[in-house]
């Protein structure tokens, strides 16, 4: 019997999710005595609301008897939510069982919480404590809200440096931190090694589970997850390079690269402060958040519904530099599928927010260059769905929605640019604004690189690949301003950041201004 794609990753999707769904068949430990604290991967928070946020730890002993133990057991996991950093205004407690087969994962959606609040929290089980978390929840949606402040990361490649821009990060004040894909990478790049994932490249559950657990490890990751709450979208190395919806560029069985994909998917909400999607549904990332009447923002998904690559390579298909692709034009092309598409679009209209911000993976200004045979066009990014970028940006612009502004990450770059519905014509009107947030460690092009795109591309004001780090977004109701924060490559222990550039967007003005 033959399936289709669509019941094949369907088939894979509710076997992930079925773990979640299944009742504990496990002897449930209430309070286990430890020989190590098995809160290893630190803590976190995300999805801020107004009246909830959602809490996280893993249990992962190091001490291998605790572990042994933990393999055979289900165990019971307290947690407590404070007003204050002393711990001495609890305002809600309870008790989450896990086991194995949620990865000893924890998730609490904790709700009836005040609006526009810190909160501190941490989670026991049996003797053993956790560290203290802090979080946020969002403003009332009607607040007058006067100022929002955020983070914006991506691209932490483990091998490729320290992760210290989470260092700073966890020093900043900061409502909430918006990282926007790549948090995990799959493959290994030997000549750009600072330290070793040392382990393969991960195929199945658990070892997906094992690399997300390394890079949880990392004590300045820890820091930036338990200062602020965290919100989130992937791109495609928390699955397999250049993935392209249900299509891996080997060109494997169908079949098989669902089922990886699935595994990882799993992984990835086991592993994030995330709400577990219930059993049947899809694995659906992205999102949408409000702060007060200032800004809303969408998470979105430019992954799993997208089309195939336009004009692959027939031995790989993968993202690859095209001339004189006809592909690339056909209207059915799309990055984020027809029914994402849909909800956003109705979302921009709708909002009646000062500032509307698009959390994406990638970058949606034009970054392709001009050559003696024609116009090189790179396939895996924006550029190689130039319908559904004009969709997004025509549509935006006829609905009159201002104050537009994308986010972005993947292309190991610090970037600003305008956007306009036909790119880099100065006869088509600048309709927003776009960002990308560099990478946190993650090799980018070099100045020369830099220098030819931004001939070629007019609307990229500012772009440089050649040093690593983050963004920080700071949003009154009268402007928008992003500084970069940027070292050298690679990031080292004792890396120090400095301000590469600053820009400003001002209300009613789409477009980048310096600071």
């Amino acid at each position: 019997m033959k399936f289709s794609r669509r019941e094949l990753n369907r088939a894979a999707l509710w076997l992930a999710l079925g773990n979640w769904a299944a009742p504990l068949r496990a002897q449930v430990q209430t309070a286990p005595r430890w020989s190590s604290n098995p809160f290893t991967l630190g803590v976190a928070s995300g999805q801020p609301r107004p009246d909830s946020v959602v809490l996280w730890t893993r249990l992962a002993p190091e001490n291998e008897e605790d572990a042994a133990r933990l393999a055979k057991n289900a165990c019971a996991v307290q947690y407590e939510i404070h007003t204050d950093a002393g711990l001495r205004q609890p305002v809600a407690r309870g008790e989450v069982v896990t086991d194995t087969s949620r990865a000893l994962s924890v998730h609490v959606h904790a709700q009836g919480l005040q609006p526009q609040r810190d909160y501190w929290y941490r989670f026991r089980c049996g003797n053993a404590v956790s560290a203290i978390g802090r979080t946020r929840t969002a403003p009332a949606a009607e607040a007058d809200v006067r100022r929002l402040r955020f983070a914006l990361a991506s691209c932490q490649h483990f091998e490729q440096g320290y992760f210290k821009p989470h260092r700073e990060i966890a020093g900043r004040e900061l409502d909430f931190v918006l990282f926007v894909g790549d948090y995990i990478y799959e493959g290994s790049s030997p000549a750009y090694e600072v330290r070793k994932h040392g382990t393969r490249t991960p195929h199945t559950l658990d070892a997906y589970r094992d690399r997300h657990a390394l890079y949880k490890g990392d004590a300045d990751l820890q820091a930036a997850h338990a200062a602020h709450p965290w919100i989130l979208t992937w791109d495609d190395h928390e699955v397999v390079n250049d993935y392209a919806g249900d299509r891996e560029p080997a060109r494997d069985d169908p079949e098989r690269f669902l089922r990886r994909r699935a595994a990882a998917y799993q992984a990835y909400f086991e592993h994030m402060p995330l709400q577990i999607p219930p059993r049947g549904s899809a694995m659906r990332i992205h999102d949408r958040y409000t702060w007060g009447r200032l800004a809303e923002l969408w998470t979105l998904d430019c992954r799993q519904y997208r089309s195939h690559h336009a004009c692959p390579d027939p031995e790989r298909d993968a993202g690859r530099s095209v001339i004189g692709c006809a592909d690339l034009a056909a209207p059915s092309r799309t990055m984020l599928g027809a029914e994402q598409e849909r909800w956003l679009a109705q979302g921009l209209v709708s909002s009646t927010r000062q500032w509307k911000l698009l959390g994406q993976s990638s970058q949606v200004s034009a970054t392709g260059i001009d050559t003696p045979e024609g116009r090189k066009i790179w396939t895996d990014g924006w550029d190689g769905y130039p319908e559904a970028r004009r969709r997004l940006l025509q549509g935006a612009h006829q609905a009159g929605v201002r104050n537009l502004v994308t986010l972005g990450g993947d292309v190991h770059r610090h970037a600003a640019a305008d956007l306009r519905v036909v790119p880099n014509d100065r006869a088509s009107p600048v309709v927003a604004t776009e960002f990308v947030g560099g990478s946190v460690t993650s090799k980018g092009a070099s100045m020369a690189a830099m220098a030819r795109m931004r001939r070629d591309n007019p609307d990229v004001v500012h772009a440089r690949g050649d040093q690593r780090g983050h963004a920080f977004v700071d949003i009154t109701p009268q402007h928008l301003q992003c500084e970069f924060r940027a070292t050298a490559h690679p990031v080292l222990a004792d890396s120090a950041f400095g301000t590469q550039a600053r820009f400003v967007v001002e209300a009613g003005r789409a477009g980048v201004q310096p600071a």
